[in-house]
């Protein structure tokens, strides 16, 4: 990756619906390049996935979950990352090992989750942080 495919990606980072043409405009380049690159990111997993950010009055929470020592975090993340009002999971170094971000309707839904992941035979403890407001980089 060099800093032209930086470049596309801060660009898609703020908005990924922009148009090949515009990012080629913005970084310097021609569509055919930046669409070339992007295709390039996404065939190399560079680039997972395109995702929106929603403004939908739901309650927005970082979740983060210490598991047990011996436990599979890259196994215990996949799981999570299907329950229904996780948008992602990170593994995570530090005090915790996994972080959800979560989507929910209402704070029953977030301490829904919570429970759920309490239940979980690998987890330890959870911490919770509500998103207050967020802006986006």
């Amino acid at each position: 990756m060099d800093e032209l495919d930086r470049a596309i990606l801060d660009v898609l980072r703020r908005d990924s619906r922009t148009p090949y043409t515009e990012i080629a405009d913005e970084v310097g380049t021609s569509e055919g390049t930046v669409r070339n690159r992007v295709e390039r990111m996404m065939d190399d997993e560079v680039i997972e996935r395109f995702t929106i950010a929603t403004r939908t009055g739901n309650v927005k929470a970082m979740i983060e979950i210490s598991v047990a020592v011996d436990v599979d975090t890259e196994g215990i993340s996949e799981r999570m990352a299907e329950w229904e009002e996780v948008d992602f999971v990170w593994m995570v170094s530090g005090e915790q090992d996994v972080v959800l971000g979560v989507d929910a309707a209402d704070t029953r839904g977030v301490n829904d989750l919570i429970t759920k992941a309490r239940n979980q035979e690998e987890v330890v403890s959870t911490k919770t942080r509500l998103i207050l407001d967020e802006q986006l980089g």
